[in-house]
């Protein structure tokens, strides 16, 4: 039987954002909105000087991928800007932060000849597959392949939509069934509707579209 390390994990309380710089959030009230979290999720397309905006202002750590409109950013200093400051790129990356096992992936579903960001269905599908050792290895070191996933972009069928920007990806489904992340958190879909599906159960994972902010209490340990 595999060794778990960590056979009761904490509650964690994180601050997810996505999509739309927020006024709460960009202001003098996000210490009293966010109030205190263990760390920062992005999930993409937000402008990085928002993202730095929140790292300095909670000083946690701060952990992202990359929607499918991120650019580099230009800086008053003549400078060029191609990752936020001050946090960890978890695209195709396994990371380990207090004891939550994490992985990322960035981008939308392909639907022009932008290179930036943007993946067919069969390109998602090798990055899911580059993880697989690392998880693996994970499973056998601690017990279990993945606590939480961030990406851009929502699973195939789960809260994403038919227009061909926002088609979800299939791969994130296999991922979930294989490897049984406890949870998902993704942007990309925009919500303007209270009545809108923004968390939804498949298999062991909760998925939760974070747009274009949201305070989590996130229970990390083993689905039912």
């Amino acid at each position: 039987m595999a060794r778990r390390l960590h056979p009761s994990l904490p509650s964690c309380r994180l601050l997810a954002v996505s999509d739309k710089v927020e006024p709460r959030i960009y202001g003098p009230s996000i210490k009293r909105v966010a109030g205190q979290v263990a760390f920062i999720v992005g999930c993409g397309d937000l402008p990085y000087y928002y993202l730095e905006y929140i790292v300095s202002m909670l000083n946690r750590p701060f952990y992202y991928v990359h929607g499918n409109h991120d650019r580099p950013e230009y800086r008053s200093n003549k400078s060029v800007i191609k990752e936020p400051l001050g946090g960890v790129n978890l695209h195709r990356r396994l990371y380990r932060s207090e004891g939550i096992l994490m992985a990322g992936l960035e981008g939308s579903h392909r639907y022009n000849a932008n290179q930036h960001y943007q993946y067919t269905q069969g390109e998602m599908w090798g990055h899911v597959l580059s993880l697989a050792p690392t998880l693996l290895l994970n499973r056998l070191i601690y017990g279990r392949y993945l606590d939480l996933l961030v990406t851009h972009s929502p699973p195939c069928g789960i809260h994403d939509a038919t227009d061909r920007p926002h088609i979800g990806f299939r791969a994130f489904l296999a991922l979930m069934r294989w490897f049984k992340p406890r949870y998902l958190l993704h942007g990309h879909q925009h919500v303007y509707n209270n009545l809108a599906t923004t968390q939804t159960r498949y298999y062991h994972t909760d998925v939760i579209n974070v747009y274009p902010f949201k305070v989590l209490d996130l229970d990390f340990s083993p689905a039912d």
